[in-house]
Protein backbone atom coordinates (compact mmCIF):
# COMPACT_ATOMS: atom_id res chain seq x y z
CA UNK A 1 0.00 0.00 0.00
CA UNK A 2 1.27 3.36 -1.42
CA UNK A 3 0.35 6.99 0.10
CA UNK A 4 1.04 10.51 -1.08
CA UNK A 5 3.12 12.06 1.50
CA UNK A 6 4.53 15.91 0.48
CA UNK A 7 5.54 14.64 -2.58
CA UNK A 8 6.92 11.60 -1.24
CA UNK A 9 4.96 7.55 -0.97
CA UNK A 10 5.03 6.26 2.06
CA UNK A 11 4.97 2.29 1.53
CA UNK A 12 2.80 0.35 3.86
CA UNK A 13 2.55 -3.25 3.69
CA UNK A 14 -1.10 -4.51 3.90
CA UNK A 15 -2.20 -6.12 7.22
CA UNK A 16 1.47 -4.72 9.05
CA UNK A 17 0.84 -2.58 12.11
CA UNK A 18 1.28 1.46 11.04
CA UNK A 19 4.73 2.74 12.67
CA UNK A 20 4.95 5.27 15.04
CA UNK A 21 7.65 8.12 14.54
CA UNK A 22 8.71 6.43 11.31
CA UNK A 23 7.82 4.53 7.67
CA UNK A 24 8.79 1.29 6.98
CA UNK A 25 9.38 2.49 3.18
CA UNK A 26 9.41 5.71 0.90
CA UNK A 27 9.24 6.34 -2.68
CA UNK A 28 9.74 9.21 -4.69
CA UNK A 29 10.77 10.46 -8.38
CA UNK A 30 13.49 13.72 -8.41
CA UNK A 31 16.74 14.37 -7.28
CA UNK A 32 18.40 12.57 -4.97
CA UNK A 33 20.12 13.80 -2.50
CA UNK A 34 22.67 11.87 0.23
CA UNK A 35 24.50 13.72 2.98
CA UNK A 36 27.13 12.83 4.41
CA UNK A 37 27.40 11.34 8.37
CA UNK A 38 26.05 15.26 9.95
CA UNK A 39 26.96 15.30 14.01
CA UNK A 40 25.39 18.25 16.22
CA UNK A 41 27.81 20.99 15.53
CA UNK A 42 26.80 24.15 14.36
CA UNK A 43 28.41 26.17 10.92
CA UNK A 44 31.77 27.21 13.41
CA UNK A 45 31.95 23.44 14.42
CA UNK A 46 30.77 24.45 17.65
CA UNK A 47 29.42 21.28 19.58
CA UNK A 48 26.08 21.50 21.35
CA UNK A 49 25.85 20.52 25.00
CA UNK A 50 24.04 17.24 25.82
CA UNK A 51 22.39 14.31 23.63
CA UNK A 52 19.30 16.15 22.94
CA UNK A 53 20.95 19.48 21.67
CA UNK A 54 23.17 17.36 19.33
CA UNK A 55 19.92 15.91 17.95
CA UNK A 56 18.14 18.84 17.32
CA UNK A 57 21.24 20.69 15.93
CA UNK A 58 22.34 17.67 13.31
CA UNK A 59 18.34 17.39 12.14
CA UNK A 60 18.88 21.71 12.10
CA UNK A 61 21.84 20.61 9.94
CA UNK A 62 20.48 17.94 8.00
CA UNK A 63 17.65 20.37 7.04
CA UNK A 64 20.27 22.89 6.20
CA UNK A 65 21.96 20.54 3.67
CA UNK A 66 18.54 19.89 1.83
CA UNK A 67 17.74 23.13 1.74
CA UNK A 68 21.35 24.05 -0.10
CA UNK A 69 20.12 21.58 -2.59
CA UNK A 70 16.84 22.78 -3.32
CA UNK A 71 14.72 20.83 -0.72
CA UNK A 72 12.19 21.18 2.03
CA UNK A 73 12.03 18.99 5.57
CA UNK A 74 9.14 17.21 3.83
CA UNK A 75 11.68 15.93 0.65
CA UNK A 76 14.05 14.05 3.91
CA UNK A 77 12.91 9.98 2.45
CA UNK A 78 15.83 8.56 4.78
CA UNK A 79 17.48 9.00 8.20
CA UNK A 80 20.35 6.73 9.46
CA UNK A 81 20.96 7.59 12.96
CA UNK A 82 24.27 6.46 14.54
CA UNK A 83 24.44 6.69 18.50
CA UNK A 84 26.52 6.21 20.76
CA UNK A 85 24.50 4.95 23.98
CA UNK A 86 20.54 3.49 22.72
CA UNK A 87 20.09 3.50 26.55
CA UNK A 88 20.49 7.39 25.95
CA UNK A 89 18.76 7.48 23.17
CA UNK A 90 15.76 5.60 24.86
CA UNK A 91 15.83 7.66 28.22
CA UNK A 92 15.32 10.93 26.11
CA UNK A 93 12.23 10.02 24.06
CA UNK A 94 9.85 12.25 25.76
CA UNK A 95 12.29 15.68 24.61
CA UNK A 96 13.62 14.05 21.34
CA UNK A 97 10.34 13.76 20.15
CA UNK A 98 9.17 17.44 20.70
CA UNK A 99 12.55 18.42 19.47
CA UNK A 100 12.59 16.12 16.18
CA UNK A 101 8.53 18.22 15.29
CA UNK A 102 10.28 21.25 15.52
CA UNK A 103 13.00 20.62 13.32
CA UNK A 104 10.99 18.27 10.61
CA UNK A 105 7.23 18.93 11.71
CA UNK A 106 5.47 15.62 11.24
CA UNK A 107 6.91 13.96 8.69
CA UNK A 108 8.46 10.57 9.68
CA UNK A 109 10.95 9.16 6.88
CA UNK A 110 12.00 5.76 6.96
CA UNK A 111 14.35 5.53 9.39
CA UNK A 112 17.32 3.25 11.29
CA UNK A 113 19.57 3.83 14.41
CA UNK A 114 22.29 2.03 15.33
CA UNK A 115 24.36 1.98 18.59
CA UNK A 116 28.09 2.59 17.88
CA UNK A 117 31.12 1.79 19.61
CA UNK A 118 32.77 5.52 18.48
CA UNK A 119 32.46 8.12 15.96
CA UNK A 120 34.55 10.12 14.12
CA UNK A 121 34.93 13.37 16.31
CA UNK A 122 35.56 12.76 19.67
CA UNK A 123 32.63 15.17 21.14
CA UNK A 124 30.10 13.70 18.89
CA UNK A 125 27.46 12.08 20.71
CA UNK A 126 25.03 11.19 17.65
CA UNK A 127 25.69 11.30 13.58
CA UNK A 128 23.05 11.11 11.24
CA UNK A 129 22.58 10.63 7.37
CA UNK A 130 19.94 11.55 5.10
CA UNK A 131 18.48 10.60 1.92
CA UNK A 132 16.15 12.97 0.39
CA UNK A 133 14.07 12.85 -2.77
CA UNK A 134 13.73 16.84 -4.45
CA UNK A 135 10.93 17.13 -6.70
CA UNK A 136 12.42 18.47 -10.19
Amino acid sequence: MRFEEEGLGVVQPAGWRKPKGYANGMTGRGRLLLTGGLIGWNENEDFAEGFVAQVEQTLKNVVAVVAAAGGEPQHVARLTWYVRSIATYKASLGELGGVYRRVLGRHYPAMALVEVADLVENEALVEIEATAIIPD
